[in-house]
């Protein structure tokens, strides 16, 4: 869990303060810690991490965006001018999440690999594995699901 959270986290904005170990001890208490050992699957046990992932991510980054902790300002932090990372702004966080939702209603399965890919920061191959389908299967889902979201994005 430690490794899928530090992908997702090397995604985040520079300015973001959670590190993934905590990324992952906030994910295990919500999926009830050592008490919740009765996973059917390594995938039902993924699907459940980068849920709850999902949420915490979400959840802080909702946070960070409402007014009263001072939405729209920007946080100087040394690392963003030695830094040029790949970052997720917050609005487009939250809109992936919410076309997200929509596109689990239609399709749950491809939803999920979308999921492991965005959230948790699987490769093809990886989600692949967790949900326990083919490469060729995992990319298919991922082409169709990208194409959907970037369609629903645009509006």
């Amino acid at each position: 869990m430690r490794q899928l959270a530090a992908s997702q986290m090397a995604r985040e904005a520079v300015a973001h303060t959670l590190q993934p170990t905590a990324l992952v001890h906030e994910a295990w208490l919500r999926l009830g810690g050592a008490q919740q050992a009765d996973w059917e699957s390594r995938r039902h046990f993924l699907g459940a991490a980068a849920q709850a992932m999902r949420q915490i991510l979400i959840e802080r980054t909702r946070r960070r965006l409402a007014v009263k902790h001072g939405a729209g300002l920007h946080r100087a932090h040394p690392a963003e001018i030695e830094s040029v990372a790949v970052e997720h702004d917050d609005d487009s966080i939250i809109a992936v999440s919410e076309a997200l939702d929509s596109f689990a209603r239609l399709d749950p399965e491809k939803a999920e690999s979308v999921r492991l890919r965005y959230f948790v920061g699987l490769t093809i191959e990886e989600a692949a594995a967790a949900m326990e389908i083919s490469p060729a299967t995992a990319k298919r889902h991922w082409a169709f699901a990208r194409a959907w979201l970037a369609r629903e994005m645009k509006r």
